[in-house]
């Protein structure tokens, strides 16, 4: 396998603030819940779930994706530039 330099590297955007289901952990937008009920809980376990933290932008790190040969690559947190 040939190795590559990482030379063409796309950002990739972070999604707005998302919620992370404290039961399986599962991250999801607000638009994704099933009347409020984590979908994954429902479907695995037929629980209605309702506890979620939120996560916020600030808490997620920055990514980049190579165009040549597909790898993420994350970096440190991204930070508020004003």
């Amino acid at each position: 396998m040939a190795h590559c330099r990482h030379k063409e590297l796309v950002m990739i955007a972070p999604i707005k603030d998302r919620l992370r289901c404290l039961h399986c952990h599962l991250v999801l937008t607000n638009d994704e819940l099933q009347n409020g009920f984590c979908p994954e809980c429902l479907e695995e376990k037929g629980k209605r779930n309702k506890d979620f933290e939120t996560v916020s932008v600030e808490n997620q790190k920055v990514q980049y994706r190579c165009e040549q040969c597909g790898i993420l690559i994350k970096t440190g947190k991204i930070e508020n530039i004003a």
